[in-house]
């Protein structure tokens, strides 16, 4: 049997990574948007701007034409940020063959419409079976070798199955799920809740704090993802309390950075000015909060959080006045 022939758009640390696991099992050809990130994946086998020091598989190839990388893909995967992924798809439409499965990497909310990214794909691209990529998964850490495991979720149990051979490459590790709305939310919601974790300790909080804004917010974020037709076991699992854990204790976060320089003291413009890379939760702030306005979800850190990001309330403030809100029970009796 013939490889499948993967494509990947988008070329940042995360793109990047899974298009170099995804070459371990089959071929894949990779989209950015940089003519020099192109330039260097072929002839350097590097991407110094997202992956600084890590070596990339020499049968990943890059291409500046969309079209290189759609026309003949078997399977296609979405490694763009949400700002910019409706765009994209439009533009692969001409391109792509009917029924070629596709898979999302974009832990984020269409700001306007709310949408997470596998309702836009079915918006623009119907017909084709979508799913997602999520988990516990720092880009540096998986290039440099050490172990990690992630979920690919798929409502179609067959497919689900052949994809998790694509993805699943020694020491990265995938298990399958078919709750795609629970797993795909998980990995937005907690970027929000890391964010507020950094700010913590940017204010100089320690672990105690740390351990009761991680648990405190997976309740807020299951009470969501539930409320949006999300499992409340999947919130439990790798892509939900994983994927949090991941965010909120470590530096390479880029979330998880956004809080801790606003618990400097940093404007959020400032902080944004200085990345390289996109923070979703900031994005996604607003949204969420519209989004547990409309259902009646309590979310107080996540409206802390969104304040701050707004301009509203400084980070101490906003920590301050958690400690101060009135205590209740801790598991709501059914």
């Amino acid at each position: 049997m013939r490889k499948l022939q993967v494509g990947l758009l988008g070329g940042g640390s995360w793109g990047t990574t899974v298009a170099s696991i995804v070459a371990h099992n089959t071929d894949i050809s990779l989209w950015a948007r940089s003519a020099d990130t192109v330039k260097e994946i072929n002839n350097k086998h590097t991407n110094e701007k997202y992956l600084p020091g890590a070596k990339l598989p020499k049968n990943l190839i890059a291409h500046e034409n969309i079209e290189d990388v759609v026309a003949n893909a078997d399977v296609l995967i979405m490694g763009v940020p949400s700002n910019s992924f409706r765009d994209v798809l439009r533009d692969v439409r001409p391109h792509l063959r009917p029924w070629v499965p596709i898979v999302s990497l974009t832990k984020g909310l269409e700001h306007g419409s709310d949408l997470r990214m596998t309702q836009i794909i079915e918006a623009e691209l119907p017909g084709h079976p979508v799913g997602v990529l999520m988990g516990p998964n720092l880009a540096r850490e998986i290039m440099a070798g050490q172990a990690a495991a992630s979920v690919i979720a798929m409502e179609d149990e067959i497919i689900v199955k052949e994809l998790q051979k694509v993805f699943n490459s020694g020491v990265f590790r995938v298990y399958t799920n078919s709750d795609v709305v629970g797993c795909e939310l998980g990995g937005v919601l907690k970027n929000i809740i890391a964010i507020a974790v950094g700010m913590g300790i940017g204010l100089g909080a320690g672990d105690n704090t740390r351990s009761a804004l991680i648990t405190r917010g997976l309740a807020e974020i299951t009470r969501l993802g539930v409320a949006l037709g999300g499992r409340a076991e999947t919130f439990s699992g790798l892509t939900g309390m994983g994927d949090m854990l991941a965010t909120c204790i470590s530096p390479q976060s880029r979330n998880h950075h956004v809080g801790v320089e606003l618990g400097k003291g940093l404007h959020i413009d400032e902080i944004i000015e200085q990345m390289v890379m996109v923070a979703e939760g900031v994005k996604s702030a607003p949204t969420v909060i519209k989004l547990a306005e409309k259902f009646g979800i309590e979310m107080p850190i996540a409206q802390d959080v969104h304040e701050v990001i707004a301009g509203r309330r400084t980070a101490e403030e906003a920590f301050f006045g958690l400690l101060k809100r009135r205590v209740g029970a801790e598991i709501d009796p059914d």
